[in-house]
């Protein structure tokens, strides 16, 4: 081992991650920089087609605003040897967590099918709003089934599933702590790298939220922004705002990276 190295020491050798007004991380952190406020506010005709009712985008309580995250709709469905049908009825949770791994992958200079040591996952997803979606056309789910539906929107198939198509053979868990469910991903990935239970560890989380352009409404004692602004260790801070993001990252022991 190099002096000064500890062997408890984690490197990240890559990542990547959508967020709202950024497609990658050099662009988020750009907008951090420049400190770029990537909240969005809706119109009355977004409203509109979120299926938010006129009633309810006039209430004074109601807040316009919303972290929207472009391209969900888009994804490669050949690439991870997906068929249309399949991509099109998968929670876009799970697609964009997939691209991401792999584009970690790529940014570590990590291909799969040549790496000799385990690669694991760790990750998690916000409940699958994107499945109500899918089961309003009973059409679609007689014609897909509906297991296919189900383990591709449900939230403890993110990992084994991204394991499965990148063709992983480390540790693939599914972590769900609420808000610090990323945190907890990486916390756990690292441990694992510790326990030499595998070489490279992606690890991160996901949280897509369908209709994007829904808004919400504000209620007193509630931990809901009035303003629809995030704004941490300010004295104007008066609450927070929910966003979509999806974020990845690849790690591995120091003294090996």
């Amino acid at each position: 081992m190099s002096p000064g190295l500890r062997p408890s020491d984690i490197a990240i050798i890559g990542m990547s991650g959508r967020f709202p007004g950024a497609h990658n991380v050099a662009e988020y952190w750009q907008n951090l920089c420049n400190g770029v406020d990537s909240i969005s506010r809706f119109s009355p005709e977004e409203l509109t087609a979120a299926g938010v009712a006129p009633c309810r985008s006039s209430h004074p309580d109601f807040v316009n605003a919303g972290g929207l995250l472009e391209g969900i709709d888009r994804f490669d469905a050949d690439f991870f040897g997906f068929s249309p049908r399949e991509a099109e009825t998968m929670d876009p949770q799970q697609r964009i967590f997939m691209e991401c791994a792999s584009e970690a992958l790529e940014a570590a200079a990590c291909d799969p099918e040549t790496c000799d040591g385990a690669i694991a996952v760790f990750g998690g997803c916000v409940l699958s709003s994107y499945l109500f979606n899918v089961l309003s056309d009973p059409k679609l789910l007689e014609s897909v089934g509906a297991f296919q539906i189900f383990t591709g929107n449900d939230k403890d198939h993110l990992a084994t599933r991204t394991s499965y198509k990148l063709n992983l053979r480390g540790p693939s868990i599914a972590v769900q702590t609420a808000c610090s469910t990323s945190l907890v991903a990486v916390a756990m990935a690292c441990q694992s790298l510790l326990d030499r239970q595998c070489d490279i560890a992606l690890a991160g989380g996901a949280a897509i939220r369908v209709p994007q352009t829904a808004g919400y409404t504000h209620q007193e004692g509630m931990i809901y922004s009035r303003r629809g602004q995030c704004r941490p260790f300010d004295a104007d801070a008066d609450g927070t705002i929910f966003s979509n993001g999806v974020g990845v990252v690849a790690l591995k022991r120091l003294e090996y990276a």
